[in-house]
């Protein structure tokens, strides 16, 4: 026995060694490496998003330029009763800029300072067919930088302006006369930039001449300071240079006719590394030292012996011989640790009998608690004919990991979402549970869905020993005015309906798993939906089915039943779509859940449903005012025409509101828009608390008179009851509530 155990103490120094070795060596390594690779990523995120501020202020600065040449041409165009083709030279000799188009509101060149370019169709071409958003639907347009059709050296940029008299101005700009314009702004935008400690940002033109570089050199060729752009390097590429003698990354990007390069010193972006993997490894030989002296003296002393003659009775009992006895009392430990394997195999005995039909028992029964944690009662909120909601959830095994959720937050506010916990089973349907139950109560205590999600990722990390994490999709609804506020924590994109529209996927970029990282914060996004919109969500087991041939469902199928099924009632409709994976699925397994909730937004029953918003009752909130209606009108296909019209009636009425319906005070007004699509009617409600006045009891001027006889005022009510439908108004609860109706 003490040759058998003296060797057994050997081969234990040798692999304990051994092993501490390999564990610092490829801790070690595997740290330098990560580190490497997070420095690496560091420095290209921050490199990347350097340059697209860069980019963005170029852009701006060329797009701001060149629309105030054009508007100030448009001005003195629309002064002139007639121009012609000189006309339009004289103008750019002015203004410096080489090609002045006028175009009629037909879309034809009437004038333009390059003579054939006259009775050119610009809706033939695909590069000037993009300004004919000028004759309906923009006031102004701006293209990015391209070759000439007729000269492909010169790089050139247009700007288009409408017109009043009808039609617009379009006017070309070369590359060249933007850098000498704006070199100075974007001088003073670059030049003093920092990336890090001692990173910059360096501008060249499109000769690769410096014009902008917090180390000097300006006028100089890049390649003076270390930086070759070889044909080999892509834009937003990291590649190193050694710029002004030192070793640095660099990475650039293009902007109108401008070369953007990002530069960080390399001793700048590793040193982190450097400093974690120095402190690290000094603690890893201490520690492993430490480890390896203890462990050794206190295994050779104390548990090897005793080890391998327990270990030969296991082998015995693991072999199937249930009546071994385990004898070793050399110490209390061993001795507890004899009774007790003693004890459990009598134990197991026991269990094995009935254990297949308890567990069986059990599972169901953790399904049955599963399941009535989800809603299931449909419809859940009978009373409220505006919306819907239905969800189904087929587990692949008798408990999930998948859940949905929906409730109210109040009598105005929905909230709903879609979640699939990683792994099967009941380890996943105990962190569904943990997680259905955080994110509902932080959504009950009124937070923002973008800190539901941060909140709750933290809390399910806190003693995720077993490292599973959750892909969630939510969105909080405002049922009065459709405004959604959603986020996606790693989660499938849903599916969206508009009411005259298809199905298609709602794809943002979505944000990190729930409990897959500490500090993780997520944001928001904001979607507007409107009477008749349905929104579908869904897990990952819907795309990811599988059939016999190891073929997904996939995306591509889900958009087109959804298509060819999208009027169906959501009763019939999530069971159809079951049926319909089960179809292709065919004999293969189930391997995964597959969850799915419909939600449907729908008219209140008697009318149409309004969109409100409340603006202050001052002129300066014009534009948010227009701005509304405009947003509101396109969703409902509404001609330009009429969408046009439409705001001038409102301008009309919102000035007069702001001016005299709260005299010297301050107020409100709200607006309501809502469209009934079998009558294709828009209602306008226009509210507000000031004074009651009713602008239909004045007289229609007479518009047959001269300008000077007419009587002053009622002119723009006049106009709002020509361009409306049907205007009333009444004094109702002491409010002024002014409605309009436009059929379209």
């Amino acid at each position: 026995m003490k040759n058998k155990g003296q060797k057994i103490s050997q081969a234990f120094q040798r692999w304990l060694l051994a092993l501490v070795a390999i564990a610092f060596l490829t801790s070690t390594a595997f740290l330098w490496f990560s580190q490497t690779r997070l420095s690496e990523t560091n420095t290209t995120n921050l490199l990347q998003l350097n340059l697209s501020d860069v980019d963005q202020d170029i852009k701006d600065l060329s797009d701001d330029n060149l629309l105030r040449v054009t508007r100030r041409i448009a001005r003195e165009m629309n002064n002139r009763d007639s121009v012609s083709s000189f006309d339009l030279m004289v103008l750019a000799d002015k203004h410096s800029v080489p090609e002045i188009n006028l175009v009629d509101a037909n879309g034809i060149i009437t004038a333009s300072t390059n003579p054939t370019f006259v009775d050119f169709n610009m809706g033939s071409g695909t590069q000037s067919g993009a300004f004919m958003v000028l004759l309906e639907e923009q006031n102004e347009f701006v293209q990015s930088y391209q070759p000439l059709t007729y000269n492909e050296s010169i790089w050139r940029k247009y700007a288009g302006v409408a017109l009043k008299s009808g039609g617009f101005v379009q006017v070309g700009y070369d590359s060249y006369s933007f850098h000498e314009d704006v070199a100075d702004k974007i001088t003073q935008s670059t030049r003093n930039r920092h990336i890090g400690e001692n990173g910059s940002i360096v501008v060249a033109d499109e000769k690769l001449n410096i014009i902008s570089n917090r180390g000097g050199y300006i006028g100089s060729k890049l390649s003076t300071i270390g930086i070759v752009l070889g044909s080999n390097i892509e834009p937003e590429t990291l590649f190193t240079a050694t710029v002004h003698g030192v070793p640095s990354y660099c990475m650039y990007a293009v902007s109108e006719g401008s070369y953007i390069i990002a530069v960080m010193p390399q001793s700048e972006a590793v040193l982190s590394r450097n400093v974690s993997v120095g402190i690290t490894t000094v603690m890893e030989v201490i520690i492993f030292f430490a480890l390896f002296v203890l462990i050794y003296f206190l295994i050779k002393k104390l548990i090897v012996n005793n080890i391998e003659r327990i270990n030969d009775s296991l082998t015995k009992i693991t072999d199937g011989d249930l009546n071994e006895v385990v004898d070793v009392r050399t110490h209390v430990e061993f001795a507890s640790l004899s009774d007790d394997i003693n004890s459990t195999v009598g134990t197991l005995k026991k269990y094995i009998a009935d254990a297949a039909a308890r567990i069986d028992a059990e599972l169901a029964f953790a399904k049955a608690i599963q399941h009535s944690a989800l809603p299931s009662v449909f419809p859940p909120f009978p009373t409220r004919k505006e919306f819907d909601i239905w969800a189904t959830m087929d587990t692949a095994k008798e408990v999930g990991g998948d859940f949905y959720d929906f409730y109210k937050l109040n009598d105005t506010t929905v909230a709903f979402l879609a979640a699939d916990v990683s792994g099967k089973g009941i380890p996943a349907a105990m962190f569904m549970m943990t997680a259905k139950t955080i994110i509902k109560d932080l959504a009950e205590s009124g937070m923002a869905v973008n800190d539901i999600f941060t909140k709750a990722n933290e809390k399910l990390c806190e003693n995720n020993e077993s490292r599973m994490f959750v892909t969630a999709w939510m969105g909080i609804l405002d049922l009065t005015t459709g405004k959604m506020q959603f986020a996606n924590a790693g989660h499938n994109p849903p599916l969206i309906k508009r009411a005259n529209g298809d199905f298609e996927y709602l794809k943002t970029r979505a944000g990190f798993v729930l409990a897959g990282m500490e500090g993780v914060r997520y944001r928001a996004s904001e979607l507007t939906i409107y009477p008749g919109d349905r929104l579908f969500l869904y897990t990952d087991g819907v795309p990811e089915a599988t059939n016999t041939e190891n073929k997904l469902y996939g995306e591509d199928r889900l958009l087109d039943f959804m298509n060819k099924n999208a009027t169906a009632e959501a009763t019939e409709f999530l069971p159809a779509l079951k049926a319909n994976i089960d179809e292709f699925v065919g004999e293969a397994p189930q391997f995964d859940d597959i969850t799915m909730l419909m939600f449907d937004y729908k008219l209140k029953e008697g009318g149409v449903q309004m969109m409100n918003k409340t603006f202050p009752a001052k002129v300066e909130a014009l534009s948010d005012v227009l701005g509304f209606v405009d947003e509101t009108l396109e969703s409902f296909e509404c001609p330009m025409k009429i969408q046009t019209a439409v705001c001038v009636a409102i301008e009309e009425v919102f000035v007069n509101v702001a001016h005299y319906a709260y005299g010297e005070g301050e107020g409100d007004m709200t607006l309501g828009i809502g469209f009934d699509a079998e009558s294709r009617e828009i209602t306008f409600r226009m509210t507000d608390k000031g004074t009651p006045f009713d602008p239909l009891k004045k007289p229609d001027p007479d518009i047959t008179l001269p300008a000077e006889d007419r009587e002053i005022g009622g002119l723009g009510i006049f106009i709002t009851k020509k361009t409306m439908d049907t205007v009333t108004y009444a004094y109702e609860n002491g409010e002024n509530i002014l409605t309009m109706i436009k059929k379209i």
